[in-house]
């Protein structure tokens, strides 16, 4: 198979038109970030109000199921390049991710979350890396930034669809956490079908051309450096968990924290379409300067906060680098290593961030329990801007060799 589709004839207007197979994953992916994040808002606070969990096993819990969906990543993404097929890998995740969720609503203890978000992760991990690799052969290499920028604009739209239920939820029956959980599986039911009779699987390459064994060995030096800074960005990217107990803690009303995160998610669709193809023309480096800088900021903004009015402005202005950076850092992975091992490659750099996140939301909830709340958000900002900074120095070093597209140089 070549390195990448051919184009997608235009519209009538003279516009590009998305592939067919990025628009179906991408009604996948708003299907299951409407469960997910209709759940994620909220799990946090019913581990604190409802379980009574400390906030460092709240963070613990996050840092491992994280750690569990790495793990399967790089090895998903090695076997979808193996056996040159990505479906199955795909239907498989998120068939495990939308059976796990629901189940929620039968806990008793953290412990008993901490099994069940292991098994949504490990369907995430098992899923993402043959995903992303789908949806980069699915489209021109032109086309590539768009691509994932509107794949991650669906994404998000999904994702403030899900907290705005939650919310209408939490109005009518105040603490219906396990309601929420319930209703989780309606759009998760639905992403399972669309993933088994409407995403088509891309043509399967030549044994030849197939990855031999999940190894970092060939690796281009542009995608290694590129991978270490990322890892110092997870590692200070703790969980938005830790974001949502900090508004509860500053005193926004438990009922109204959903709405905070559908006008996150709200800005974030809005702009993850235009940034992607804004960095298929001036090059997606420059955009991720701009989203781990915007990140930094945004996080120093949760440490000096004060008042209950404050993390609705931070969680608005939160969707800005959040669009610029997170399909953007896929869609760089992808210039940047080889057809033949992209899924592989894609599995590797996942699974370095996840190692890298692993003792990030553990760390913040030990820094919140035993310094202040502002700790984890202060020692999160100075990481970021360091990773900002290392990216926007490292131009030379991150220039693929061999090529002077915008989309991979920049």
């Amino acid at each position: 198979m070549s390195d990448a589709a051919a184009p997608t004839p235009p519209t009538r207007s003279g516009r590009p038109r998305v592939p067919r197979n990025v628009r179906m994953m991408g009604i996948v992916s708003l299907l299951t970030d409407a469960s997910s994040e209709m759940i994620y808002p909220v799990l946090p606070l019913f581990l604190a109000n409802v379980l009574g969990a400390p906030v460092a096993a709240i963070g613990l819990i996050e840092s491992l199921a994280e750690a569990a969906a790495s793990f399967m990543k790089i090895g998903s993404g090695w076997l979808s390049d193996h056996v040159g097929r990505r479906k199955p890998l795909i239907a498989v995740g998120y068939t495990l991710s939308n059976l796990a969720k629901p189940i929620l609503a039968l806990t008793a203890s953290w412990p008993a979350v901490l099994t069940l978000r292991l098994a949504d992760r490990l369907g995430k991990g098992v899923r993402t890396a043959p995903r992303d690799a789908l949806i980069a052969e699915s489209a021109s290499e032109a086309e590539r930034g768009r691509s994932f920028g509107v794949h991650r604009a669906l994404d998000t739209l999904g994702a403030a669809i899900g907290p705005f239920v939650a919310w209408l939820v939490l109005t009518l029956s105040p603490e219906a956490y396990r309601t929420i959980f319930l209703v989780s599986a309606i759009p998760g039911t639905l992403a399972i079908g669309f993933v088994i009779f409407a995403v088509r699987d891309t043509r399967a390459r030549p044994a030849a051309q197939r990855a031999v064994r999940p190894s970092f060995r060939g690796f281009s030096k542009p995608l290694i450096a590129f991978t270490a800074i990322s890892a110092v960005f997870a590692l200070a990217n703790s969980s938005d968990a830790l974001l949502i107990l900090r508004a509860q803690d500053l005193g926004t009303p438990v009922a109204l924290i959903p709405l905070m995160y559908v006008a996150f998610n709200l800005v974030g669709a809005a702009l993850a379409g235009p940034f992607g193809a804004r960095s298929d023309r001036v090059g997606r480096r420059r955009l991720l300067v701009f989203g781990f800088a915007g990140y930094a900021l945004v996080y120093l903004g949760f440490a000096l906060a004060r008042s209950a009015v404050s993390p609705w402005l931070l969680f608005a202005l939160y969707g800005i680098p959040y669009a610029a950076t997170e399909g953007m850092t896929r869609a760089y992975v992808c210039d940047l290593a080889g057809p033949e091992r992209r899924g592989t490659a894609l599995g590797a750099y996942t699974f370095v961030l996840g190692m890298a996140a692993l003792p990030s939301s553990a760390l913040a909830g030990v820094l919140w329990d035993t310094v202040s709340p502002a700790a984890p958000f202060a020692l999160s900002a100075v990481l970021m801007g360091g990773a900002a900074l290392s990216l926007a120095l490292a131009r030379r070093t991150l220039e693929p060799q061999g090529t002077t597209a915008p989309a991979a140089a920049g």
